[in-house]
């Protein structure tokens, strides 16, 4: 189990509030790593007590990813208070749901700046520090649809499909520079983000009978691909999009 052994490890989530990031941030720590938890107006005090019972060190990151001069200082507050970046999650996201034709370039490109430009840039900014200590872990959160092309999303699915691809640049250009850069793309997940979908009997009931697994993924689902992707078992994993999704790309 050394493999998959994080302690030591720093790791930088964002949107770690709630959600998918809550999950993976305590599924990181769980390993052994310290976490810096990035969130925008969610609180994570409990979820930074719950870490440091643990034993790990845990800082909070109040910063709005959407606005790229915030960037810089979650890199520097987490050099400065936890000394290193091992690990880079960029969960943070939004969703905008409008059909095309009525779809505001003002939610498209809200959508963009959150769920594609924060993480080039973030990517960046730990991707210098990771080269520069020759070892590093980036997992970006995809979604289905960065193999999709969804209903009434059509910013949501620009900005997952171009995570896909800027994964797989960023593995090709940092492979050899002991940086392995990666993605999760979750299925349907009890998430806010699929509440509408989730209480829409209609359309939850397809999407359930097109999951193998007959059921919505849980937040715990998240833990293990994600420990797997930060630490040395998937050291020789890069540019790829691991889906974790009750087998729906299979159908």
């Amino acid at each position: 189990m050394s493999l998959f052994d994080l302690t030591g490890k720093t790791a930088v989530i964002t949107g770690a509030g709630r959600g998918l990031g809550k999950a993976v941030a305590l599924g990181l720590a769980e390993a052994g790593a310290n976490v810096a938890l990035v969130t925008n107006s969610t609180p994570a005090d409990d979820l930074k007590q719950e870490i440091t019972a643990l034993g790990r060190k845990a800082i909070t990151i109040q910063a709005n990813v959407g606005d790229q001069s915030q960037l810089p200082g979650i890199i520097t507050q987490t050099l400065e208070q936890l000394g290193r970046i091992d690990i880079l999650v960029n969960n943070a996201g939004i969703i905008r749901r409008t059909p095309a034709a009525d779809h505001t370039f003002e939610d498209w490109q809200e959508v963009l700046d959150v769920n594609l430009n924060a993480v080039f840039t973030l990517c960046q900014l730990a991707g210098r520090e990771m080269i520069a200590q020759g070892s590093g872990k980036i997992i970006n959160i995809a979604s289905m649809l960065s193999f999709q092309g969804g209903i009434n999303v059509p910013g949501y699915t620009a900005s997952k499909h171009a995570i896909a691809g800027l994964t797989k640049a960023l593995g090709n250009e940092w492979a050899a520079k002991g940086v392995q850069v990666n993605a999760i793309a979750p299925g349907y997940m009890s998430t806010d983000n699929t509440e509408a979908l989730r209480e829409d009997p209609v359309r939850s009931r397809q999407i359930l009978d097109r999951i193998p697994a007959g059921r919505w993924g849980e937040l715990c689902d998240m833990k293990g691909p994600a420990v797997f992707l930060a630490s040395s078992a998937s050291d020789y994993m890069n540019g790829h999009v691991l889906c974790v999704d009750g087998g729906w790309m299979n159908r």
